[in-house]
């Protein structure tokens, strides 16, 4: 008699975020461009505030950093992530693959690595292509205007 076929379980669920390959850690990001927009902190209280702009170098209708390589360099504030700065950051979305893996929970079904879909997140609504518009058009004084919820609803 023969056993059965050992089943291996996927990287996300064996290993933590610092022990993956950078192949395997640049694959977690499910594409849904919530971590580009712009976001204004309440001094008093420390709320955070998501807005409907994005970081001048994301495309909005891709979903992608048009220079994610220089990223850093062109966008002095722009926060490249660590498995260290996931844990110290609060404003990760709550589906942020990242942030499921480091809290010890499972992918959902729509991100790429489960359905093999790499266009389901935006099918189903789960990222905000299509939904934001670039910092660049819009006065920095007039930020709070554009405020919106994590599913781009008005607050």
């Amino acid at each position: 008699m023969g056993s059965a076929p050992r089943m291996t379980q996927p990287f996300w669920q064996t290993k933590t975020l610092a022990e993956m390959s950078s192949e395997e850690w640049e694959s977690l990001c499910d594409g849904c461009g919530k971590c580009c927009l712009l976001k204004l902190e309440d001094e008093d209280t420390g709320e955070i505030a998501y807005t409907r702009l994005h970081c001048r170098l994301f495309d909005g209708e891709t979903c992608r950093c048009a220079d994610y390589q220089n990223r850093k360099k062109i966008v002095e504030d722009c926060v490249i992530l660590t498995p260290q700065k996931v844990e110290e950051i609060r404003w990760m979305p709550q589906t942020c693959a990242y942030r499921l893996v480091h809290e010890g929970r499972d992918l959902p079904e729509w991100h790429h690595l489960v359905c093999g879909d790499r266009e389901r997140i935006h099918a189903e609504g789960h990222s905000i292509r299509g939904r934001t518009i670039s910092e660049d058009t819009v006065f920095e004084e007039d930020t709070e205007d554009w405020i919106v919820d994590w599913e781009g609803n008005e607050p």
